[in-house]
């Protein structure tokens, strides 16, 4: 039963109007006293010409109370609905109980695809904690849409193109060698990157910009010697690069980066100049959005290089051919609105009427309590380095409090990067993130530890419990606060789901994981389980598997395991 569509038919029916009408304005009261359910009155006043409390003591008379409700009241210009405790317990538990690691699964995204480019790190330079947040912000998009149907394709975008690989080649045979390349891998690539940089900002006169962008331009004219070196950096990159993803638990569909459009781009530089879109400027290529109140869109820069745009939008019009996608996301910082901005608009003067479904998801930086990340000067936290620290912090806080746990190493790795997970998707993602080792591995209050505890507990419970009988449960035992409370958690679980598909915002449902956990310890602290009655004991497990059964799923979403013990 869906208690909000059952009290808005009523008030349909009372009001003479539409459910959908009535659906949209019930509301969950902020405060208990008020109802579970309450519908103001006061868009009915212009229908009816009567003040509002009015209206509301004449509707709740043409009300016939249905066995769900308990009782109703009015309150000013509110109807305020109180259901029985019982019947909506039975209502929500045994949906859970029926459809378990189910719940909340929909197929209102059957038949369409969606498109998510995320993660896309730099070739040649460390997997930094600055790409923590498009990695796992996209990896839990995935699986939330996947859960509601969609068929959804992981692309990482490598940035593995573009001039900095002429920066990389002339650093490398300024001061590189095979042999520390090879012993020291991406440490060492980025070692001679950052020194391009220093020497080029203390040598102007060396002109080595200028140099490092004719390395690029033979790069993109098949030159040997420049795609040999570009090859080798690459397959250095990708075997660290997954080594972190495997930590993380990521997977994707497809790594098709930059380079995979090289010989896309003509073609499309074609269609451009075809449409009349293509004009000069100062040398370069450009397409004037001058209409839309943007800067002009670069496609050709003057030496005859692409750019990002122009291998962006190359990768669309790719994607849409591929996969004809109804959604293609793009996970980036907040500063590329602008660059998303215009290319999604060029695609738009090239005519294609599904530029409206190209959507940028940008998100707030990560930074260290020091200061902003920046590869260019070396001032970077590793996310490997990250990862393990976490993983071996964790498994010192368990050989405090749990030092006879079995598999202490395989549930350290699952609650350390549990948390530095559920640290980044806790927060709304347009909000910047300040790295803090304290606030991340703190094991009570808001945290991924403290959810996955929560778990751990409602597991030990059931183990103790043995098997348990859910066929036939006494849900008038379950007529206390803290159990109400627990099953309004669990009812709007499937909800939030779709809400964080609709909003791309996956804070929804970590939040929503951490208000269950916390109603669960407190379901847990005011009620005896285990040494209740036979009956008030079933229908006390039946809260308790419920809870397990929806945090464990809640954070799978979230691409985080559940360990059964702590």
């Amino acid at each position: 039963m869906d208690f909000k569509i059952e009290i808005a038919k009523l008030l349909a029916a009372a009001a003479e109007i539409s459910v959908e009408d009535a659906a949209a304005a019930v509301e969950i009261p902020a405060k208990k006293e008020m109802g579970d359910f309450a519908y103001p009155c006061f868009r009915l006043a212009k229908v009816f010409r009567k003040a509002p409390p009015m209206i509301a003591a004449e509707l709740i008379e043409k009300i016939e109370k249905p066995a769900f409700i308990a009782r109703m009241q009015v309150v000013g210009a509110y109807i305020n609905f109180f259901v029985d405790k019982s019947v909506y317990a039975e209502q929500v538990l045994s949906a859970v109980l029926e459809q378990k690691e189910s719940y909340g699964k929909s197929d209102m995204g059957a038949g369409k695809t969606v498109v998510i480019d995320y993660s896309s790190p730099n070739i040649a330079k460390p997997f930094h904690v600055g790409h923590l947040r498009s990695t796992v912000i996209g990896n839990a998009i995935y699986k939330i849409h996947e859960e509601l149907g969609y068929h959804c394709e992981g692309i990482n975008h490598l940035g593995d193109w573009g001039t900095q690989f002429g920066k990389l080649i002339v650093a490398y045979k300024k001061w590189g060698s095979k042999e520390a390349v090879e012993k020291d891998g991406i440490q060492e690539l980025m070692r001679i990157y950052v020194k391009f940089h220093d020497e080029a900002e203390k040598h102007p006169e060396l002109k080595m910009d200028d140099e490092a962008r004719l390395w690029f331009v033979k790069m993109q004219e098949g030159d040997e010697e420049a795609l040999t070196l570009w090859k080798w950096f690459y397959d250095i990159s990708i075997k660290e690069f997954e080594r972190v993803y495997e930590m993380l638990g990521v997977k994707f569909d497809a790594y098709t980066g930059e380079s995979f459009y090289n010989d896309k781009m003509d073609a499309v530089v074609q269609e451009l100049k075809d449409k009349n879109l293509l004009k000069e400027s100062e040398g370069a290529m450009i397409v004037d959005l001058e209409d839309k109140n943007m800067p002009p869109c670069l496609i050709i820069r003057k030496d005859g290089g692409t750019l990002y745009a122009t291998r962006d939008i190359t990768a669309a019009l790719y994607r849409k051919k591929t996969y004809n996608f109804d959604k293609c996301i793009y996970l980036t910082a907040l500063d590329q609105n602008l660059h998303f901005a215009q290319w999604f608009e060029v695609i738009h003067k090239m005519g294609y009427d599904w530029y409206k479904d190209l959507i940028h998801v940008p998100f707030g930086l990560v930074s260290l309590d020091s200061g902003k990340l920046s590869t260019r000067h070396g001032h970077v936290v590793l996310m490997e380095d990250l990862l393990n620290q976490a993983c071996a912090e964790t498994k010192r806080i368990i050989e405090e409090k749990n030092p006879n746990l079995e598999n202490k190493e395989e549930i350290a790795k699952q609650v350390g990067i549990g948390a530095v997970i559920f640290n980044d998707l806790y927060n709304t993602r347009i909000k910047d993130v300040v790295f803090s080792w304290e606030r991340m591995l703190n094991f009570d209050g808001e945290t991924g530890p403290y959810v996955q505890y929560t778990h751990a507990r409602a597991c030990s419970i059931l183990k103790r419990a043995g098997e348990t009988d859910f066929s036939d449960i006494h849900f008038e035992a379950l007529s206390d606060e803290a159990s109400l409370d627990v099953c309004k958690l669990l009812e709007a679980f499937p909800d939030k789901i779709k809400d964080a598909a609709a909003k791309l915002e996956p804070s929804v449902v970590t939040r929503h994981l951490v208000a269950i956990a916390q109603a669960f310890n407190k379901f847990y602290h005011d009620n005896p389980i285990l040494s209740s009655e036979p009956e008030v004991r079933q229908a006390r497990l039946a809260v308790v598997f419920s809870v397990k059964t929806v945090l464990k799923k809640g954070l799978a979403l979230l691409g985080i395991e559940a360990p059964e013990q702590m």
